[in-house]
């Protein structure tokens, strides 16, 4: 692609139905590569849980604790501030690169000469190597990060899909090939190089454009700051989603935080390839429907139903299966990390919710106030993970997932002040599925009860056919609830249309709306009225 015409004007824009067919497709491909991203890096999992120890991982973890805060840089403000502005020119563009790359220098720089800090914090000497070399992923990461951009605002999704897996595949083979050759700790780090390494070089040869020097250019100072704003967001939000790290590395030691990790890493796994992979997507639509607020609300409301269809199901029946999982994917000798994920189960589905006050921040171009929330987001998780630790790792899991049932609602209702965006509504399509989820995790549970050989049996094939049975009765039973509390098939029917919708590569000039692909997303009844309809 060269989003740059001969005049220097972005040029590869879609309006209408051809904006509505791109939205669509790229929330195909998107969830696409986040199934095979998943796939990836559950066998990833399960082949380096059993060549690496906890230690390995917990040593890791304590550097990448504030290594990735600093290679976000850029990635989570500039692309942002690039998808959502209506013009954008090649000398803008420029400009947003040369201040990129000169910031991610800087920061890894600063980042390299404070290993010694790290080894004194934690008391080990390994950290400063393993410091230094992760400091070369903050500035490799800022060679791609306009590029990348540039893609999601062309609604390229499709190729950056590609990208994404082809990229977390080089890093998991890396990793694996000299974990075997016994590069213990190390092989991780090295697989962590391999992934902004290559993003770098599949953006630069499927995004054709070479910057030009830095100059005067109209916008740079407001684009700035939206970015810094938008950064500042990310910080907070950070700060909060790493305190957990930094507490149980600090507190108990490597060996507990490699086993938290774990769990941490398969509990936020799901969520973030179904929600935060469409960030991008959801943004890039959202934005070009600001001024009809009315269809944004009922878009972004459907959106919302099916978020909370997938998101409750999913977190309830990982709660129940969460200890046979974690023992056929790691093995027995991570058990504790079995016993921290059913803690953090309930929380999948409710942080899915959250994640999308995002799109209404960012898309509406609001970032300032996406920042002040981060400030309150901050402020309760960290108070919740402080008072957590007192209990261990344990502790600590349950703090995140009651920080997130607190945060959800008053999140959701700062986000769509803006936009009159009522709470009612987004607990009118909702509480459905939080009632479905409920009712389905407690007959499940009552029949593991009544049959104790069901869950008695040891081993990590019998763990396997525990977790496919126990999930098989859950889902059977889930589904039925929902239809029963909708009073039909609409959720489920409206379900596989939107599939149909992603995964078609064609579409009629009057084909509905692409954000809006499950148009008839069921909303709650009213009191006295038959169900309305809520867009997706």
């Amino acid at each position: 692609m060269k989003p740059f015409d001969a005049k220097g004007a972005f040029h590869p824009t879609a309006e209408g139905n051809k904006l509505r067919q791109l939205a669509v497709r790229g929330a195909g491909a998107t969830l696409l590569s986040g199934g095979l991203g998943l796939a990836i890096q559950v066998v990833a999992t399960m082949v380096l849980a059993r060549l690496l120890t906890p230690r390995d991982f917990g040593l890791v973890t304590m550097v990448t604790t504030f290594s990735l805060l600093l290679m976000n840089f850029g990635l989570n403000g500039f692309t942002e501030a690039i998808i959502q502005r209506e013009e954008l020119d090649h000398a803008l563009a420029s400009n947003l690169f040369w201040i990129e790359v000169g910031a991610s220098f800087v920061l890894a720089v600063a980042f390299a000469g404070s290993g010694s800090l790290l080894t004194s914090l934690y008391k080990d000497p390994r950290l400063a190597g393993v410091t230094r070399l992760l400091a070369l992923t903050i500035f490799i990461s800022g060679l791609s990060v306009i590029h990348m951009a540039l893609l999601k605002r062309a609604m390229r999704f499709s190729i950056v899909s590609v990208i994404d897996v082809l990229v977390r595949l080089a890093s998991v083979i890396v990793s694996i090939v000299l974990a075997r050759a016994g590069w213990g700790y190390w092989a991780l780090v090295s697989g962590a190089l391999v992934v902004p390494a290559f993003t770098g070089i599949l953006a630069w040869t499927t995004c054709r454009w070479l910057p030009g020097l830095p100059g005067r250019a109209s916008g740079t100072g407001t684009m700035v700051v939206f970015a810094i704003n938008s950064y500042g967001r990310y910080t907070t939000g950070y700060f909060a989603n790493n305190l957990d790290n930094f507490l149980v590395g600090w507190r108990l030691g490597a060996t507990p935080l490699g086993f938290y990790k774990k769990a941490y890493d398969l509990f936020v796994l799901p969520s973030s390839q179904l929600s935060v992979g469409l960030v991008n997507v959801a943004v890039s639509a959202l934005s070009r429907l600001q001024r009809d607020l009315e269809q944004y609300k009922k878009y972004f409301l459907s959106a919302l139903g099916v978020m909370a269809f997938v998101g409750m199901g999913l977190g309830a029946d990982l709660t129940i299966i969460g200890k046979d999982l974690i023992l056929f994917l790691l093995g027995p000798k991570w058990g504790e990390s079995g016993r921290i994920f059913v803690l953090l189960g309930p929380g999948i589905g409710i942080m899915m919710l959250y994640y999308t006050h995002i799109w209404i921040h960012v898309s509406i171009g609001r970032a300032d106030r996406w920042f002040r929330w981060g400030l309150v987001d901050v402020a309760i998780t960290s108070l919740s993970l402080l008072v957590g630790i007192h209990w261990g790792a344990k502790g600590i899991a349950l703090a995140w997932v009651v920080a997130y049932w607190i945060i959800t609602l008053p999140a959701l209702w700062y986000a769509g002040r803006p936009i009159e965006l009522e709470i009612s509504k987004v607990i009118s399509v909702t509480w459905r599925y939080l009632l479905a989820s409920a009712i389905a995790g407690a007959v499940v549970t009552l029949i593991e009860q009544i049959i104790p050989s069901l869950i008695a049996t040891p081993g990590s094939l019998w763990a396997l056919a525990r977790t496919v049975v126990i999930s098989a009765l859950f889902l059977a039973l889930y589904l039925g609830v929902v239809i029963w509390l909708h009073g039909g098939l609409a959720p489920l029917n409206q379900v596989a249309r939107l599939v149909r919708e992603m995964a078609s590569r064609r579409r009629s000039p009057d084909s509905s709306p692409s954000v809006a692909a499950a148009a008839d997303w069921p909303e709650a009844p009213q009191p006295n009225l038959p169900p309305a309809s809520e867009p997706s």
